[in-house]
């Protein structure tokens, strides 16, 4: 199956480039994730858990960079294993290029799966692959390229005449506020 996509993130084409080669940017970036490590140059070792449908697994796997051009493109080359869950394997290639506005960050990828995932049919592995790549670019995004926030100042609860804490009035302004 083949995903492909653009995301525009507000930095310059270096911080982008630097972050996809962090391993703890990538971490917090990809679903899931509970442990990233880079095992060489060009080389990482990551486990993922994810649900896929019904089946869920823990998937142990490595990747490798390739055909770098910094800080333009690679290729990253995966695979991850889920025990009887199965298996996943793909590649993508990875362009960035200079913008109005910061880095356009522009993604190629195939991928295949083997074992029970394969049974559960193409459109959930295809729903599921393209949700995890947009769930991760956006997480990507907002990591390298939000500006940070200020904290909020926390505002005083609304609540309702006549009502007391946790009261009917408090669960409306709680919802106004939410939706508002």
């Amino acid at each position: 199956m083949e995903i492909s996509g653009t995301k525009l993130i507000a930095a310059d084409r270096q911080t982008v480039w630097e972050a996809l080669n962090d391993p703890e940017v990538l971490k917090a970036s990809i679903p899931g994730c509970t442990e990233m490590e880079k095992t060489g140059e060009n080389n990482l070792e990551a486990t993922v858990v994810a649900k896929v449908g019904p089946v869920k697994a823990t998937f142990k796997g490595a990747v490798e960079l390739t055909d770098i051009n910094a800080p333009e493109s690679y290729r990253i080359v995966g695979e991850g294993k889920g025990g009887v869950a199965g298996f996943a394997k793909g590649e993508a290639t990875v362009n960035l290029a200079e913008v109005e506005g910061g880095t356009e960050l522009t993604y190629q990828a195939d991928a295949k799966v083997g074992g029970k995932l394969a049974q559960l049919g193409s459109r959930i592995i295809e729903g599921f692959a393209r949700k995890m790549a947009d769930e991760f670019f956006t997480n990507f995004q907002e990591k390298v390229g939000a500006p940070e926030a200020p904290e909020p100042e926390e505002a005083p609860a609304e609540t309702a005449e006549g009502e007391g804490e946790g009261g009917e009035g408090e669960k409306k302004g709680f919802f106004k506020k939410l939706f508002s």
